[in-house]
């Protein structure tokens, strides 16, 4: 799990910077229902529920933290509903799906922690 939240981190990062920079973002009239002119807020956004609990994530994982696998499964439900907000706005794409089966996956390891009893 630490591996995998720390690449979801890592990943959200970068998305954070592509928007933040305008460098690989989608068309500006993506955000035109939202009122906005350019990608800094949704940037925003996207660090923090993507890039900070998925950095919390990790921390936790690495640390061996007995509330690892449940912050895991906090991270996952923040990811999905990142993920989902996005679809209104920029329709459906690979990296959604891709993202998404990484959050099931981590899912499905959280609560198997929390099963064997984490440590």
């Amino acid at each position: 799990m630490a591996w995998w939240s720390g690449f979801l981190a890592v990943a959200g990062l970068v998305g954070t910077w592509q928007l933040m920079s305008g460098t690989a973002t989608p068309p500006d009239s993506d955000l035109a229902p939202l009122g906005l002119s350019n990608w800094t807020l949704p940037g925003l956004w996207l660090f923090v529920s993507v890039v900070v609990p998925w950095s919390i994530a990790a921390i936790a994982c690495v640390a061996r933290r007995r509330v690892a696998p449940m912050i895991v499964l906090v991270a996952c439900g923040l990811l999905v509903l990142e993920l989902v907000v996005q679809v209104p706005f920029i329709g459906l794409s690979p990296l959604q799906f891709i993202l998404g089966a990484a959050a099931g996956g981590l899912v499905w390891c959280a609560v198997d922690a929390r099963r064997r009893g984490w440590l």
